[in-house]
Order: structure tokens, then C-alpha cells, then sequence
């Protein structure tokens, strides 16, 4: 091996994190939906004694998102520390995101520089993993624990020295991944096969039996907790099963039958390809095809991991009882994205090394442009480019292939052409102008202020967040259609905050707020600004 190949990998590392954390803050948003205020919450209940693991006592609120301890109780001693703000609610997902990159360096820094680079920055600079660094949603901290749990199978079958201490890790680590959310059950196949395999083989008996005895062990604690605070050892999968029997009316086979072919077909596809995994996909497929030694498990490792998690996505169900295939969200793919951006690096490095294949990749991301149609095709067109003079430079002779210009120049295309997307929503303005609008509530809101704020539809269901949950006494938080019913007492005031960002947000005004800056100030006609702060302004009203 080329000396100079390991200077790639910390660099590429260095780059991605430093890409990450620019992200983080040129982008951050605040709380920005239902999911992200419910965790904070049990974050903040958690780190206040006045968290309940069963049921809401007061019979309000059943959610599988209760359920998900690893995903706020870190955020819970967050707040112990730091208080409660937008950054250490986020700092966690944020933590894990950079996780699994530095997970990348430390697995193949060495063995095999070129794939851990290219790995570090498919992952590390892909947009949607970015856009959920800074959202307290599930999806990379399970990302973190999927890939520590694989990470840990990979090593613990192949290491000499205490296969029990590796095999009592990557059980504490699967059931970590099923602390922060259900779908680490995808690996589940891949793994048992591995397991069915060593067994017929005769191998690795002390590693899978310390860890199918720990996991066992860890199992039956969790459901003798779950039959003492909810008297239902299974409570976590009925609630489940509940929630997809609410909704069971957007299912595949009652009432979104129409669409269950496409589901199951070819839509996948074109969901991948319109999130910008393209480049990783075809990547993955040329590690596939490619003729590998024998001794090269490690691509086979991730390789497998990959397309039996794919297959899942494509094919599986969420539910026991219903045919309920996953929802084609960018966010539901993080399980998927550490093995397959591994597979792809892999991919990668075949081809620098020997320059075979290039002109398929290159036709391959051409046709993703072509058919996608969209801001991503710039992404494709422009990394099929790259393949297409990268095949035509090493020609028949192979020249230049394997050298560290060659491999230096194939990781300068990959991360200029995924950085695209997440450069271009970093320049963007906000939407919903969160840390604006927070410095309204700190300087105008607070007590002794006694009265009624009245806030847009959004900023009802998590206006507490803006106080830490204290919330003072003398205030209370409307909508803006209460105007008309609500009456002041005594040296009370009224103040309407009128958020544009949050108006003119898309996917809001697609289903929550049906009404526009007009119509807001219409309903308010005597009004004096008090404060403004960017999109955002507190009048007073009467």
C-alpha cells in the first residue's frame, strides 16, 4: 500500500466535521416539529424526576415516542448541565452524526484508507444526514448505534483476543439501537444469517454465545420492567400495533391499495435516486459486481448488511398486522446509509485502483440525472463527468490508477459533487427564523409581563420550549382566531407575535396555517410594534 493513501483518511475526516458543524449552525431551525417538542419534553421530564416510563397518568398522551429512552434521556443530562436551549437539546443527534464518521476513520484508516475517505465523505456531506444533525429526531442517533452494533459484530468474529467482551458489546449495542427506535430490527436478518452460518462452520461459538446470552439477558430485563410499570411485558409492541391500527386507513391494503404496486416496484428506486443516493447506489453495485479476492470480507460484510437492509425498506412492513411498508422519507434511510456508504466506498476504491468500470458509473449517474430531473441531477451530472474523463484518463494502460493523485482526485469529486445540496440550503434564509423569534420571548416576554400573547398555529403546541417549560404565570399563549373571545383583566395586556418565516413556510401552509401575513394583522387592527427582531414582531393590541 501506497504510504501516502493514509493521509486521506484524516483529512477527509477533518473536512467532513468541520462541513458538519458549519451546517449545524448556518442551518438550525429550532424545534420544527411534533416529534422534536415531544422529545425535548421527556428530555426536560427526565431531567426533572417527573418523568413516567408507563402510561400518561392522566390518560392523555399513548405515543411509541415515549418509548425511545436513548433518544432524550442523553438530552435529559444535557439539560442537567446546561440548561435548556435549542443547542443542548441538538447537541445530541449532532454528537452521533459526527459518531459515525469517526467510526469510519477508526474502522479503516489503516486496513483500507481510500474506502474509509470516500465513506467519511458520502456520509459526512450527504444533505439529509446533515439536515437531521439538527433536529432532535431519532433517525442518526439510531444511525450511531446501528453502525457501533455492525462495527462491533464485524470485529468481535474475526478477533482473537477476548471474543467475549466483544460479544457482550454488540449486544449492549443492538439493544441500545432498540432503545432509540424499532428499526435496527431490518439488521436482524442479516445477523441471524451470520449467526446460522458460524454455527454450521463451527466458528466464533464463544463470541455468539456471550452475545445471544447477554442479549437474552437484556431482553427479559426490559420486558419484566415493562410488566411491572404497565402490567404488559409486550407494551411497547402494542402500542405500536395501536398506532398502526389508527392509521391503518393510509395502509397499503385498505386504503391506499391503488398504490401498493408502484410501493413495491419501482417508486423505491426513484426515491432514492430523488435524495441524492444515486452515486452511493451505483457505487454499492460496482463493489457488487466487482471481482473481489477472497480475502476481502470486509466488502462482502457490508455489502450483505446493505442489501438485506434494502430489501426491508423496499419490501417489509412496520407492522405485525397490517401491510404497512415504510414511509418513503429521507429520514427513515439512516440505518441504511452507514453499510451502503461503506459498500460505495469500497466501490471507490476499485475503481481507482483499477480503473475498470468507469464508463457504466458514468453512464449509470447520467441516466439518475436524466431521470430524476431535478437540483440533484446537477449532483449526478456532475460526478458522471468525473467518471467519464477519469475512465478516459486511465485508458487502456491503466495509467495512473492506484496512485495518490488519482485516488486524491476521485475523493475531491465525490465531495464537491455531494457537498452541492447541503451548500446550497446553507445559503438559503430561514424558515422559521427560530433564534429571532427567540430573542422576542427573552426580551419582551418574560415576567412580570401579565396578559395574552396570540401566536400562529404552529407556535401553540411548543411556545413552552421558548421558557425551558416554565412558562410565567401571568401569561397565557392564544391563537390568533381567539382574538375575539378572550377578555383582559385587570393590568392585563395583549401582544400578537407575528412570525412571516413561519407564514410563508411551505410545508406548513400546506396543511397548518391557512392564512397570511393580511390576514393576521386584519384581524388586529389596533396595533402598536413593540419590538422586531428579523421576520419577526411583537405588537401590542387592543
Amino acid at each position: 500500500m501506497n504510504r501516502s493513501l493514509l493521509r486521506l483518511p484524516p483529512y477527509a475526516l477533518v473536512f467532513a466535521s468541520l462541513f458538519t458543524l458549519v451546517y449545524f449552525f448556518l442551518t438550525h431551525e429550532g424545534l420544527y416539529a411534533i416529534d422534536d417538542h415531544f422529545y425535548s419534553r421527556y428530555a426536560y421530564q427526565l431531567a426533572t424526576g417527573t418523568f413516567h416510563l408507563g402510561p400518561d397518568p392522566r390518560g392523555l398522551l399513548h405515543d411509541p415516542l415515549h418509548e425511545r429512552v436513548l433518544i432524550f434521556a442523553p438530552v435529559a443530562l444535557l439539560y442537567r448541565w446546561f440548561g435548556v436551549d435549542i443547542i443542548t437539546t441538538t447537541l445530541w443527534p449532532l454528537l452521533c452524526t459526527l459518531g459515525c464518521l469517526v467510526l469510519f476513520w477508526v474502522l479503516y484508516h489503516r486496513r483500507e484508507p481510500l474506502a474509509a475517505a470516500a465513506a467519511i465523505l458520502l456520509l459526512g456531506l450527504h444533505y439529509f444526514s446533515l439536515n437531521l444533525s439538527n433536529y432532535l429526531y431519532p433517525d442518526n442517533i439510531l444511525m450511531f448505534w446501528c453502525l457501533a452494533s455492525a462495527a462491533a459484530l464485524l470485529v468481535g468474529r474475526r478477533a482473537a483476543r477476548a471474543p467475549s467482551i466483544w460479544g457482550a458489546s454488540f449486544a449492549l449495542l443492538t439493544f441500545a439501537a432498540l432503545l432509540s427506535k424499532e428499526t435496527i430490527v431490518y439488521y436482524f436478518p442479516f445477523y441471524a444469517f451470520l449467526l446460522f452460518r458460524d454455527l454450521l462452520a463451527r466458528h466464533n461459538y464463544r463470541f455468539w454465545g456471550v452475545a445471544v446470552g447477554t442479549g437474552v439477558l437484556l431482553l427479559a430485563g426490559y420486558l419484566v420492567i415493562y410488566q411491572f410499570y404497565t402490567n404488559d411485558a409486550l407494551y411497547r409492541i402494542h402500542l405500536i400495533e395501536r398506532t398502526n391500527e389508527f392509521l391503518k386507513e393510509g395502509n397499503y391494503l385498505v386504503g391506499n391499495r391503488d398504490a401498493l404496486v408502484a410501493r413495491i416496484t419501482w417508486q423505491p428506486l426513484e426515491f432514492f435516486l430523488s435524495t441524492g443516493l444515486g452515486g452511493v447506489l451505483a457505487l454499492a453495485v460496482a463493489a457488487l459486481l466487482s471481482k473481489r479476492p477472497a480475502s476481502d470480507t470486509d466488502t462482502g460484510f457490508w455489502l450483505g448488511l446493505s442489501f438485506t437492509t434494502l430489501a426491508f425498506y423496499w419490501l417489509g412492513s412496520t407492522s405485525l398486522t397490517h401491510y404497512n411498508p415504510i414511509t418513503l422519507l429521507p429520514r427513515m434511510t439512516t440505518p441504511l446509509l452507514p453499510p451502503l456508504c461503506l459498500a460505495a466506498g469500497f466501490g471507490l476504491r476499485n475503481f481507482v485502483q483499477t480503473g475498470r468500470g468507469g464508463w457504466l458509473l458514468g453512464g449509470a449517474l447520467l441516466a439518475a440525472a436524466a431521470w430524476v430531473r431535478s437540483s440533484v441531477s446537477l449532483v449526478y451530472a456532475g460526478l458522471s463527468l468525473y467518471f467519464f474523463v477519469a475512465a478516459w484518463w486511465a485508458g487502456p494502460a491503466k495509467r495512473a490508477t492506484g496512485t495518490v493523485a488519482f485516488a486524491s482526485l476521485a475523493l475531491l469529486a465525490v465531495g464537491l459533487c455531494t457537498a452541492i445540496r447541503p451548500v446550497y440550503f446553507m445559503r438559503k434564509p430561514s424558515v422559521l427564523s427560530h433564534f429571532d423569534q427567540n430573542r422576542i420571548f427573552r426580551q419582551h416576554l418574560q415576567a412580570p409581563a401579565r396578559g395574552v400573547v396570540f401566536v400562529d398555529d404552529f407556535l401553540i403546541d411548543n411556545y413552552d420550549f421558548y421558557y425551558s417549560y416554565q412558562v410565567p404565570p401571568g401569561l397565557t399563549f392564544r391563537r390568533y382566531t381567539a382574538a375575539d373571545s378572550v377578555q383582559l383583566g385587570p393590568g392585563q395586556h395583549a401582544w400578537l407575535l407575528l412570525n412571516r418565516s413561519t407564514l410563508t413556510n411551505d410545508e406548513l401552509t400546506r396543511k397548518l396555517i391557512r392564512y397570511s401575513e393580511q390576514d393576521v394583522l386584519a384581524r388586529f387592527p389596533k396595533r402598536r410594534t413593540i419590538a422586531e427582531a428579523g421576520k419577526v414582531t411583537l405588537y401590542e393590541v387592543r
